[in-house]
């Protein structure tokens, strides 16, 4: 085998060994950010497909069991569609009403998100205001207008 050959075999084993290493590493890159409506309609088209979603929580839904570290609640999006979701893992800090939760997981057989990671967004850190003078309307709208997905 002569010698370029050799060096061309280790150079492509080594770029293959970067790229497989990143992907494994990255799970979101392979996943999708869908809103909850898409989700809801299409839910056998992201089954087994690593997804995130964001939502408003709606905490009269947070059902929390400290002794088996599971959680389990709703979030809503601007237009009224709910998304049931479950978490085994700590309850973030923050879970209160109109925090904006980001989920990424997976979507089961029976509709229900089974999350992987679970975090939060508290607009009123972003405003650097008083959270008493938290305006949701303007965080609603404000979404609408970052959303890429709403064409």
């Amino acid at each position: 085998m002569k010698k370029n050959t050799k060096v061309l075999l280790a150079g492509s084993l080594i770029f293959m060994s970067i790229l497989v290493l990143l992907i494994t590493a990255t799970p979101t890159s392979s996943g999708a950010e869908i809103s909850i409506n898409e989700l809801n309609e299409k839910a056998y088209e992201y089954k087994e497909r690593y997804i995130t979603t964001e939502g408003f929580l709606i905490e009269n839904s947070v059902d929390w069991n400290a002794d088996a570290i599971e959680l389990q609640f709703h979030i809503q999006d601007e237009d009224g569609h709910i998304l049931p979701v479950y978490y085994h893992g700590v309850k973030p800090d923050n879970f209160s009403d109109d925090v904006i939760v980001i989920v990424h997981g997976y979507v089961t057989s029976d509709g229900i998100f089974e999350a992987e990671k679970v975090q939060t967004r508290c607009p009123s850190v972003y405003e650097g205001e008083d959270p008493e003078d938290y305006d949701p309307d303007f965080h609603r709208n404000m979404d609408i207008h970052l959303n890429i997905d709403e064409d």
